[in-house]
């Protein structure tokens, strides 16, 4: 496994770009001087020592030793040692509805993208847990399995979409069914289901499926997603979607069905706005959950891959010490061929 010890230094490469137009500002400055005594080709003649590569060369190297400079200071590493870990923590299968509903903007961004943040926040206050990714609209369909990789999760997570199932729905139910199914088989460890939702045009039983996974020791929380008044869905072209009669379709937020899967699954039910309160409703329940043993393979012994860099990067500004703008008398008088 490859990592950056200090990551956070690899944000200094964007001072490269700046830098970059400095000198090239700095040579097109140069350059029109030299235009304002006469014709360049004319005065190149009167120069023969004076060559334009040389700079351009010069710039490259020393830009080049910076950005290995960058690197240096991040610290490359690679993995050596893998080992499989135990820590406290618990089972998180996050249900995400991605139907066309989604897509309505009554919670800003959208939401799809409300709940895409949601999902973004609650990862980056995990710990020691794992967590798994599950999308449904007509269908149920397994995003991520469960995971320790948080990185994956954040990944996978902002290629959902409403297009990743073909058939329209809300099929929680089955979302519960399949969620259920990714846990692990241990009992000693905490397991929660969070399905994000709007709760609009429910396929099947979902409170019975609920209601299952809070009996074989899995709570199930439920984030309504959306406004009750509702709002209609953007169609991607500046209108609206409409139905079959030409009418505007508008959306609302099923609480009482939201509260009943909740209610069924011995969890939580909370509304999301433009805030972070649901989410952290949620954390503050699953805190309570009994923390197990979580196994996960993880690389234990990184060696340093600076040392490397840092030789080229001290070669390359030595060089660039030693290349002048100019031509070297003395080495011009040996001609090779």
């Amino acid at each position: 496994m490859f990592r950056f010890a200090n990551s956070e230094y690899l944000y200094l490469l964007f001072a490269l770009i700046p830098m970059a137009a400095i000198f090239g500002y700095a040579m097109y400055r140069r350059s029109r001087n030299l235009k304002k005594y006469g014709n360049y080709q004319i005065l190149k003649q009167f120069m023969p020592g004076y060559t334009t590569w040389r700079y351009y060369f010069k710039c490259a190297l020393f830009m080049i030793a910076l950005a290995g400079a960058i690197f240096v200071a991040a610290r490359p590493q690679f993995g050596s040692k893998l080992e499989m870990v135990k820590r406290k923590g618990v089972e998180v299968m996050i249900a995400m509805d991605v139907s066309n509903s989604m897509l309505c903007e009554d919670i800003k961004p959208s939401r799809l993208q409300k709940s895409k943040q949601m999902i973004y926040k609650f990862v980056d206050g995990m710990e020691n847990d794992k967590l798994g990714l599950i999308v449904f609209a007509g269908q149920a369909f397994t995003q991520l399995p469960m995971t320790s990789d948080y990185s994956a999760a954040k990944m996978y997570a902002s290629n959902i979409s409403t297009g990743v199932i073909p058939t329209q729905g809300t099929a929680i139910g089955a979302a519960i069914k399949m969620a259920v199914n990714g846990f692990s088989s241990k009992t000693n460890i905490g397991k929660a289901i969070i399905v994000i939702t709007d709760g609009e045009n429910h396929e099947d039983d979902a409170v019975e499926q609920a209601k299952a996974a809070y009996e074989s020791g899995i709570q199930v929380h439920v984030i309504g997603i959306g406004k009750p008044e509702g709002a209609p869905i953007p169609d991607g072209h500046g209108s609206f979607r409409k139905d079959i009669d030409g009418q505007t379709v508008i959306t609302k937020l099923n609480e009482q069905m939201a509260a009943e899967i909740a209610a069924a699954g011995g969890g939580l039910y909370v509304r999301a706005d433009n805030t972070n309160n649901a989410l952290k409703y949620i954390q503050s329940e699953l805190d309570k959950s009994a923390k197990g043993d979580v196994e996960s393979k993880v690389y234990t012994d990184f060696d340093e891959q600076f040392q490397t860099i840092a030789w080229i990067v001290l070669v390359i500004l030595i060089l660039e010490i030693f290349i002048r703008e100019r031509k070297n008398k003395f080495l011009s008088k040996f001609k090779l061929f």
